[in-house]
């Protein structure tokens, strides 16, 4: 009689570096991939160097989840951040409880590493709302029709712009973009290897050259040799064929101010033989929509959650973060996977802080964390959930008043997809 290990709870426990291909072979399998031996290196050093967990039937992998190690941007400062990656079941083991016990345990090791947040990129979202996870960020796809000139309405920086070789980039560009985290909620720290990896694919194991048929990247700088960057541009280009227009692919781009934007935009939009400037990714207030003269010529082409974020230690959290206005509110939060998170909670906020403790109160408000996670980045109004009817108002005003404390100047925005 055979025995079948399909209804038996999981056995979790790290993954050791031997099997650490055999991880790869199982994360494969479950999203359908066959990548190159390039790719499969890359991936076996991410892999690597987080934190691991598996689940095992019988000895047999049968579930695998990874955890990066990540300083990831909040209003006011940084926090440790859990960034959730490589998540697979196998086919013969799924709906028996594998994943709900890989995220408990990912609960204990984020506890044990001193990480208040968790985050991850959905491949399906509707599977991680029930973890408490929320999307946090937005982003947009974004095409400029550069057939012809683009009409902005500003003057552009004047400072000479220059193509750098990508190598020298992140020494170069690091302190532009370091300025951006105190600016923006969501963003990710970055060292040299991410650098290269995630941003650059200086190493080719993204795809490299001619990705999708664009070639080599580009790196344009704002600014004379040897002063600081006032922004920059990475990018890569598509030359026409009869069967496609030229194009020009853009992964980044950064500025110190919108005369700063407005001459990396115009560079973009008038390379010769492209006659279309394609954005992966742009923040929903982005500059470029309020500068272009003639919105037809930059259309958003689609819109979806970037950054998916969970609070694991909620009271961390809120206290690390900063508060745009004075609130003074009882919240009745609840957790069902993290009942240290659950209960009635005072907030007391101001610019200088924040404290949050329990009380007995009557609520202000009734909310999940799942909600409480959305709205902390300021990205998610809480009104918005509110009128959904996902959150509670006990107190008239209450709602509003929350809001006005989560304000930021600018909405959070995730680009990098680790």
């Amino acid at each position: 009689m055979t025995h079948d290990d399909t209804r038996t709870a999981p056995h979790l426990g790290d993954i050791p570096e031997e099997d650490l291909d055999q991880a790869l072979d199982l994360v494969y399998l479950a999203f359908h991939l066959t990548l190159p031996d390039k790719t499969r290196t890359y991936h076996r050093q991410l892999l690597r160097d987080c934190t691991r967990i598996g689940a095992r039937h019988g000895g047999r992998l049968t579930g695998v989840a990874g955890a990066h190690r990540l300083t990831l941007s909040v209003p006011g400062g940084q926090l440790p951040c859990a960034a959730l990656d490589f998540v697979s079941v196998a086919p013969t083991h799924r709906r028996r409880g594998v994943l709900t016990s890989m995220i408990d345990e990912l609960w204990r090791r984020c506890a044990a590493d001193g990480q208040p947040l968790a985050c991850l990129w959905a491949s399906e979202s509707a599977i991680y709302g029930r973890f408490g996870f929320a999307a946090a960020t937005e982003a947009f796809r974004v095409e400029i029709d550069s057939s012809r000139p683009l009409a902005l309405r500003i003057a552009a920086d004047r400072r000479p712009l220059r193509l750098i070789d990508p190598a020298a980039a992140p020494a170069l560009l690091a302190a532009r973009y370091d300025a951006s985290l105190a600016d923006r909620a969501g963003r990710f720290t970055r060292d040299e290897t991410w650098w290269r990896t995630q941003v650059l694919d200086l190493d080719g194991a993204l795809g490299g050259d001619d990705r999708d048929g664009f070639g080599a990247v580009r790196v344009v700088v704002l600014g004379a040799d040897g002063e600081a960057p006032g922004g920059y541009a990475v990018y890569r280009t598509r030359s026409a064929n009869d069967s496609r227009p030229g194009a020009v692919a853009v992964t980044e781009l950064e500025a110190e101010s919108a005369p700063a934007a407005a001459a990396l935009w115009s560079y973009l939009a008038a390379i010769d033989l492209t006659s279309a400037v394609r954005i992966h990714a742009r923040p929903a207030d982005d500059l470029l929509f309020s500068l272009a003269a003639d919105r037809d010529q930059v259309r958003v082409t689609g819109q979806e959650p970037a950054l998916w974020l969970r609070l694991v230690d909620v009271r961390a959290a809120l206290t690390a973060r900063s508060w745009a206005a004075p609130v003074d509110l009882v919240l009745d939060l609840s957790d069902r996977a993290l009942p240290a998170n659950a209960g009635r909670f005072r907030l007391t906020a101001t610019p200088a802080g924040a404290t949050w403790t329990p009380t007995t109160d009557d609520p202000d408000l009734a909310l999940d964390v799942r909600e409480l996670s959305a709205c902390y980045l300021g990205g998610t109004p809480l009104r918005r959930l509110a009128h959904a009817g996902l959150v509670t108002e006990h107190t008239p005003g209450a709602v509003r008043r929350l809001d006005a404390a989560l304000e930021t100047e600018w909405l959070p925005f995730t680009a990098d997809n680790d």
